[in-house]
């Protein structure tokens, strides 16, 4: 497996949930934005009103060098030959440039949103893995062979100890959410040196101080309800106290970075701990705004900062 895209990715990025709220020229366009401010990836949602794999077609013709990567699509209701396929075209059409996150959401998401049953999802991840490498069976009907070099380097979502050693066996490494520093020198561990870690971490610059607190207690509570959130915050500590009512003081300042020293001291233990790159998931006041006044704000401090600074490991393989 080539792991050329996750090597351009460089140590500081942006995580943006609901671009795909937006008309694509205006998605086009903060992509564009994105690349010039000088971040390394911009990693996606799930899909809310557009297919994830679609808009990263609109953010990859947008742009000229920034790595686009899934962060993370669902596995649920996905076909592996859909993904297969998808990926095939992204990558046929934008060489090294795009990277395949794959995970298994929780029960909220799979059966409140989507209707479908969430069981084993461990197993239920591991199995799409094996179908996904496994021959193309539509091609083998049609008696064509075709070589997969196999150049999209894939990241798995992982938070515990048996999904991080998932990713670390059956994928290029590991995307975590919600996580602390702790939690990323865990992984690290788990994952030996030569896989790679990507880290989202929740940050709000330039708001006032209620304001951002108020967002930042807004992100974290949206995901108290989480069952795997639930046990990851737990391994790291954290007591039925810290998840109730929205998530306590110690809680939601753990895990969201307000303000520009605090962003700088996160990203950086964040690396120190053993990420390849820390990707910024800026708080916007409201879901469907574009946070482009908090991506300026923290390029300059960060992606020129922290260049060449990948923590302990190596660029993947």
């Amino acid at each position: 497996m080539s792991y050329s895209a996750l090597a351009s990715i460089g140590t500081v990025g942006l995580w943006a949930g609901g671009l795909d709220l937006r008309p694509p020229a205006e998605s086009a366009e903060a992509a564009a934005e994105v690349e010039s401010l000088g971040y390394g990836a911009l990693w996606l949602s799930e899909g809310l009103l557009r297919d994830p794999f679609m808009e990263s077609f609109t953010l990859l013709n947008a742009t000229r060098s920034l790595v686009v990567g899934t962060g993370i699509a669902v596995i649920w209701g996905r076909h592996p030959r859909h993904l297969r396929s998808m990926t095939r075209a992204l990558d046929d059409s934008h060489r090294g440039r795009f990277v395949l996150g794959l995970g298994t959401s929780h029960a909220a998401v799979v059966e409140g949103g989507l209707g479908l049953r969430y069981e084993r999802p461990l197993s239920a991840l591991r199995e799409h893995l094996d179908r996904l490498d496994a021959p193309d069976p539509i091609l083998e009907l049609a008696g064509i062979e075709r070589h997969e070099p196999g150049s999209v380097p894939r990241l798995l979502a992982a938070l515990g100890p048996k999904a991080l050693g998932l990713a670390r066996d059956h994928a290029a490494g590991a995307f975590s959410y919600l996580v602390t520093p702790e939690h990323t020198a865990q992984a690290r561990s788990i994952l030996g040196p030569d896989r790679v870690l990507v880290v989202e971490q929740a940050v709000v610059v330039g708001a006032r101080s209620a304001d951002a607190r108020a967002r930042a207690r807004e992100h974290v509570s949206a995901y108290l309800n989480g069952k795997p959130y639930q046990a990851s915050l737990r391994r790291l500590g954290f007591d039925e106290a810290d998840l109730a009512e929205g998530g306590s003081d110690r809680l939601v300042e753990s895990l969201v970075a307000i303000g520009e020293d605090q962003v700088l001291a996160r990203v950086a233990a964040h690396l120190a701990a053993g990420a390849n790159q820390v990707c910024l998931q800026a708080l916007p006041a409201t879901r469907t705004d574009l946070p482009v006044d908090q991506w300026r704000t923290l390029a300059p401090l960060t992606t020129t900062r922290f260049a060449g600074n990948s923590g302990s490991a190596g660029s993947g393989r």
